[in-house]
């Protein structure tokens, strides 16, 4: 099969989450030398995010479709035979989902099948080997940093798969002006995560801390961005929202939840305070002062040991002092930051190991890592689990089966952030 010539290039995102929407549709844009924008698509589940939600990732004014994973692999075989067929796919989804997907495309048979790219929307501080076990087979395993890229070849060559997939780039949503202080502005800004740090107790110390914090300095705005509303899901399950705790409280009135796109909620920050999110990333990329802190300990569990040797580290009786971390260089050098300038280069690489596949006469087969020889006892049940059969009957839509699926949704929302907490504290009486 000849290769794919045209100028035009055509890419798909299949994405589980706002996030990895938002790492998926600008990573497209990243490693492709086109101005066309990709095709995308939501995959179906509890992470399936609302409206307002893909609306905030702010990376597009199309809003994908909401697939399920056979529907799909359905729309990249109609494409091809449409001669119409995707050069590229960007898979911004969890492990095991990606090596199903890879396995329903090879299934397909496709006379030409699209360069397949797939990634880690931030920090990986959790299930590295499996992880990228499963992600093996894609042409592509992004890298956000030299850091990353080391690791992941390691752990591929560690068990004597190839190493050639893993491209160091960088994380693709880094930008915005460098920081400049603005006078009269002294703005803190927390960026809180889902499901870090995971339990109520920890939740609330985080979040008395930094009213406390608000209350110590009347002066300085403290901003706590929020990642989703209530009844709403991210990437991780949130059984605890900021928004129901701080409920308990009386905070002053420097104090604000907030919402919005990160990079814009950043332009107005004077200090970024996390445990441990990619926001983080983001800041120092933009010279913004950050923390990251120890109120918790320095845990895997946390993610916060990412930051270990960073100089990022701290907590909060420091931070009430005054006092604001500076960044060790050689660090910030490791993690694909770019504060340097170097971030416009920083995919390079990946843009020339994209064009180097579609100038082959024909790619070669998907071979993943896990297979039924491999993980007997492991590949049958992620695969089982995600039914991606494109030759069983397509389920017609309607009207009901909207109303149903919504219906469950919020059930399971419901259960998370309201049933289990109550069900986990009788169990600890």
């Amino acid at each position: 099969m000849p290769s794919r010539t045209r100028e035009a290039i055509r890419i798909a995102v299949l994405a589980d989450s706002d996030t990895r929407w938002k790492w998926g549709a600008l990573t497209a844009r990243r490693i492709t030398a086109t101005s066309a924008e990709p095709t995308g698509f939501v995959l179906r589940g509890r992470a399936t995010p609302t409206a307002r939600q893909l609306a905030e990732t702010g990376v597009s004014a199309d809003a994908p479709r909401e697939v399920t994973g056979v529907e799909f692999l359905r729309a990249v075989r109609d494409a091809e035979a449409r001669g119409e067929g995707y050069d590229v796919l960007v898979l911004a989804l969890v492990g095991g989902t990606v090596r199903a997907v890879l396995q329903g495309l090879a299934d397909l048979g496709l006379a030409r099948r699209p360069v397949i790219v797939t990634g880690y929307v931030g920090v990986v501080y959790e299930k590295l080997t499996d992880g990228l076990l499963l992600r093996h087979g894609a042409d592509v395993v992004l890298a956000n940093s030299r850091h990353d890229a080391e690791r992941f070849r390691a752990v591929y060559e560690g068990v004597g798969a190839g190493a050639e997939s893993v491209v160091e780039a960088a994380l693709p949503f880094l930008g915005g002006a460098p920081y400049a202080p603005v006078a009269g502005r002294d703005a803190l800004v927390f960026a809180a995560q889902p499901s870090v740090p995971a339990t109520r107790a920890e939740r609330a110390h985080v979040l008395r801390r930094l009213i406390g914090h608000a209350r110590l300095h009347p002066g300085r705005e403290v901003l706590l961005k929020l990642r989703s509303k209530p009844g709403e899901h991210t990437t991780h399950l949130e059984e605890f929202p900021f928004q129901k705790l701080v409920r308990e409280l009386d905070p002053p009135d420097n104090f604000r939840l907030v919402y919005g796109h990160m990079g814009e909620v950043l332009d107005r920050t004077d200090l970024l305070v996390t445990v441990s999110s990619t926001a983080a990333l983001e800041a120092l990329h933009r010279r913004i002062p950050t923390a990251v802190l120890t109120e918790l300990g320095v845990r895997e569990a946390l993610g916060n040991h990412h930051f270990v040797g960073s100089g990022l580290l701290t907590s909060f009786d420091r931070l009430d002092a005054g006092f604001a971390p500076t960044p060790d260089a050689t660090w910030l050098a490791r993690q694909g930051v770019a504060s340097d300038g170097s971030y416009e280069k920083a995919f390079d690489a990946a843009r020339d190991r994209v064009a180097a596949l579609l100038a082959l006469p024909a790619l070669p087969p998907i071979t993943p890592y896990y297979t039924a020889e491999t993980a007997s006892g492991y590949l049958p049940g992620i695969l089982a689990r995600h039914r991606l059969d494109v030759t069983a009957p397509e389920p017609r839509e309607s009207g009901l089966r909207r109303v149903v699926r919504e219906a469950a949704r919020g059930a399971y929302r419901h259960g998370v952030q309201r049933v289990a907490p109550v069900i986990r504290r009788l169990g600890e009486l």
